[in-house]
């Protein structure tokens, strides 16, 4: 049976950088890391860049034989996953052919995803392409396990910006949804009709005593306050103005979030609430229920790192990247079961800076810089063929003056 998902892993390098160049491709089963499939290749003279795209371009069309629906391609090079999600410019003229093929294959999916990994994590097909390049010079080739094992010397130098590219990706270590990605998306300006889309109305929940006292909030039950009370019934007098016909109330299971979504279910005409666990706020760890400046003082090193890259969790806690993952499986879910239709979604800073993340196609920074009132209202339109259209971030209008 044809894999629905597969990972693809995949690298390339040149001695010289232009110079004697060569590409690997490993493909695994995302659940067990069954190898699948490997491709490599010697391509002559040519750059890393070139062999890189050389590497992904074997890799999907390796995916594409192997039948798979989905996949998720990892690559250390930053510069061409910018380029694949469309963020950066492909200025070198010698790249764009590469590229354009690599689209073409990516259409054949259902979905792609592509991620920055950093290159310690990428070893396989760095061996695959090391051992093409061997071979081609007449070298004993180099053992594809030990190389996976081991740390070995990169094909060639990296130049000034590549190395640049590699630390920034390295600071960001950004990851992207499937699906509901604008990067893997049809491009258009064309009007699409609202009627199709599913639209996300997404609330933050009112304030708590925690909101107040700037105290880390995550998965403590700490209720609304009276403030938060108030902010939740404007809230809902404002989304029933704005969704009247909402096919659905889904909510994350902490009362903040289930109190909110009550009074808005209510004045939906009593429409029940639907529990999302993937809509539960980040897990903060021995952070939970402490100031920022009780963690800021007593956990600096920690914090720093945690600010840094969403894959560091706080002590005990959760990262961002694992909040992500559930919450594009919430919003995956949604779109499934309410294609077409309008769904109130009330959840948590953090979730909901996720999903905004995603739905702009923005990186990681975004999630420092957006700011996020207790029952502000975002909307989200997520069309059939992956079109995403954010419509409003953060209206706080409704709100009564504190």
């Amino acid at each position: 049976m044809a894999p629905r998902l597969v990972v693809i892993e995949a690298d390339g390098g040149s001695r010289g950088n232009p110079g004697p160049a060569g590409y690997g491709a490993v493909l695994r089963d995302p659940d067990t890391g069954e190898v699948l499939a490997e491709r490599s290749a010697a391509i002559g003279t040519a750059t890393n860049n070139v062999a890189e795209y050389r590497g992904l371009i074997a890799g999907l069309e390796a995916a594409a034989e192997l039948g798979a629906a989905e996949v998720e391609a990892r690559l250390d090079s930053k510069l061409v996953v910018e380029q694949m999600c469309g963020r950066w410019q492909i200025k070198n003229p010698g790249l764009r052919p590469l590229a354009a093929q690599a689209a073409g294959l990516v259409g054949q999916f259902a979905a792609v995803r592509f991620t920055w990994i950093p290159r310690n994590r990428n070893r396989h097909a760095d061996a695959l392409a090391n051992a093409a390049m061997d071979a081609a010079a007449g070298a004993p080739a180099r053992p594809a396990t030990r190389a996976a094992e081991e740390p070995r010397p990169v094909a060639a130098a990296d130049s000034p910006a590549r190395a640049a590219a590699r630390e920034a990706a390295a600071r960001a270590a950004t990851a992207r949804t499937s699906g509901t990605d604008p990067a893997t998306a049809p491009a258009s300006w064309e009007p699409r009709p609202s009627f199709t889309a599913t639209r996300l109305v997404i609330v933050r929940h009112g304030a708590t005593e925690y909101t107040e006292q700037r105290r880390y909030s995550g998965r403590v039950d700490v209720p609304l306050s009276d403030q938060g009370r108030a902010q939740a019934e404007a809230t809902a007098n404002r989304v029933a103005a704005l969704a009247p016909s909402a096919a659905a109330v889904v909510s994350s299971p902490l009362s903040r979030c289930r109190d909110t979504a009550g009074a808005i279910a209510a004045a939906l005409g009593g429409k029940p609430v639907r529990d999302n666990d993937d809509l539960v706020e980040c897990d903060f760890g021995v952070w939970d229920g402490r100031t920022f400046a009780e963690v800021r003082e007593r956990w600096a090193g920690e914090m720093d790192a945690w600010l840094a890259a969403t894959t560091v969790a706080p002590p005990g806690g959760e990262s961002f990247a694992e909040v992500a993952t559930r919450s594009r499986r919430a919003v995956d879910e949604l779109r499934k079961a309410y294609p077409g239709e309008t769904v109130v979604v009330v959840s948590h800073v953090s979730p909901i800076k996720l999903i905004l993340r995603d739905a702009l196609g923005g990186g990681d920074t975004l999630l420092h810089r957006l700011f996020l009132d207790a029952a502000g209202i975002s909307v989200v339109d997520l069309w059939p063929d992956g079109g995403v259209a954010v419509r409003s971030v953060n209206d706080t209008a409704h709100l009564p003056s504190s």
